[in-house]
Formats: structure tokens, sequence, C-alpha cells
């Protein structure tokens, strides 16, 4: 987990499981684009939570298109 500038733990769905679908374009293990990972430590609290929000749906819908 890392730390934010005020000194508490970013939150963050990653869970070490790094691994980009070709396909969607999102992360395998935490559904963010390569996009959302890389600005993530830079977003406010507020925009990595609507993202963390849509991440149940995104993961739903990328298992389905893999089953």
């Amino acid at each position: 987990m890392s730390i934010s500038e005020a000194g508490l733990p970013l939150e963050s769905p990653c869970i070490d499981v790094c691994e980009i679908d070709a396909n969607s374009g999102h992360c395998a293990g935490c559904g963010r684009s390569l996009d959302e990972i890389a600005k993530w430590a830079a977003m406010s609290r507020e925009e990595r939570q609507a993202i963390m929000a849509i991440l149940p749906a995104r993961q739903a819908q990328s298992a389905r298109a893999k089953g």
C-alpha cells in the first residue's frame, strides 16, 4: 500500500496480480486501466473512490467476456 502526501495509507484495489488484458485494456487483478494505474497516486480521494465503485462491474464484464 502506498502512502499519500498526508502520510496516510493510499487506498488501492491492487492485489499484486498485474496483467493487462489485451482485449479490455484492464488489469486482470484490480480492473483498472493503465491510465488509471499511472495516475492513481495523483488522483483525489474522490476520484479514486469513483473508480473503485465501478471496478466490480468492470471485472464482472471482463469475466463474462472470457467465460
